[in-house]
């Protein structure tokens, strides 16, 4: 029997995060709370504690490894850290973990408090959250492989995510191919539903360059208008950075995926219940350095907007009300 290397004792704390990305109290925090869903049914054969399997799905995330590699770190075969994985991010995206750290604001109280934070970036006033999409790219798949390709000519996972200003992701869609455009994961997604349908508190929004959303003026004529656009650019980059964030943390997410389409929404979903913990028990970054920022989920370009006459009337309102001199 190979010893399951490494001993998280002989390290320091920053090894352990470079490694894993969670300090050891945080890798403990994790144990408790997925430990009764992935811990061996028994002790025989050696098998894995979930403190093991949590270890091997971590370094699998944060360093993009392929199975092979992770194995050899830990001291398991490859099927072996493939059935992990499959258990470990199972737990990871369960509802019930979902609904614990990926909350999006719904009461006034909450949505004041994080209108408040997104003001301090820019000025920027009543948003809740900003939004944009990112491609999390795969192999081919074998089934209905057309429908993944991007614009970009690669298969792909379509996401969508909201971040609020303290960089937690407060919302994330992670089921479309590639080919499908971010206006119509918004218009088909729950937050659609909660601001087109009257189930959010009046007068709080979501920073996007999408119809639906305040978006920036194609064109700016007046004062106002410029001011608006310049709050808008640099209160929206927050996403970017979130993105940018979220991918540095987990490098397998810069990765071509060898997974099926759906395991890969998963451990994307998994990816962002994890991130949501390490900011909530304020877990630092890696030491490591990587230039993509991960944002703009298309091209980037601000979508036109001419036959969404109520919204460009309704921005033309928020911007006299907030941005005029």
């Amino acid at each position: 029997i190979m010893d399951r290397a490494p001993n998280l004792d002989t390290l320091l704390e920053m090894d352990i995060i470079n490694r894993y990305r969670f300090d050891r109290a945080g890798i403990n925090y994790l144990t408790q709370l997925i430990g009764a869903y992935i811990s061996p049914k028994s002790a025989r054969n050696n098998a894995l504690n979930a403190e093991q399997k949590i270890l091997i799905t971590l370094r699998y995330l944060a360093t993009g490894l392929i199975q092979l590699n992770d194995a050899d770190v830990h001291g398991v075969s490859q099927p072996t850290v493939s059935r992990v994985l499959t258990e470990v991010i199972n737990a990871l995206s369960s509802p019930a973990l979902i609904r614990q750290f990926i909350r999006f604001p719904g009461s006034v109280e909450e949505c004041r408090r994080n209108a408040v934070q997104m003001q301090g970036i820019a000025r920027f006033p009543k948003v809740i959250g900003a939004i944009d999409g990112t491609h999390i790219n795969i192999a081919s798949p074998n089934q209905h492989e057309e429908i993944y390709v991007n614009r970009k000519g690669k298969h792909s996972i379509n996401v969508q995510v909201v971040f609020d200003g303290w960089y937690n992701i407060i919302n994330v869609v992670a089921r479309w191919p590639g080919s499908v455009h971010d206006s119509r994961v918004l218009r088909e997604s729950s937050l659609n539903n909660l601001f087109e349908n009257g189930h959010m508190p009046h007068g709080f929004h979501l920073l996007g360059d999408k119809r639906g959303l305040l978006t920036p003026f194609l064109a700016p004529q007046t004062q106002a208008e410029q001011a608006y656009n310049r709050s808008h650019k640099v209160t929206r980059a927050l996403v970017e950075r979130g993105i940018g964030q979220l991918k540095r943390r987990f490098g397998i997410l810069h990765r071509e995926l060898i997974l099926q389409p759906v395991k890969v929404c998963r451990l994307v979903i998994a990816c962002c219940v994890l991130h949501n913990i390490c900011k909530q028990r304020a877990i630092p970054m890696a030491a490591i350095e990587d230039n993509n920022n991960g944002g703009n989920g298309d091209d980037g370009r601000v979508q036109p907007q001419a036959n969404n006459l109520v919204g460009l009337r309704y921005r033309d309102r928020f911007v006299s009300t907030y941005f005029a001199t």
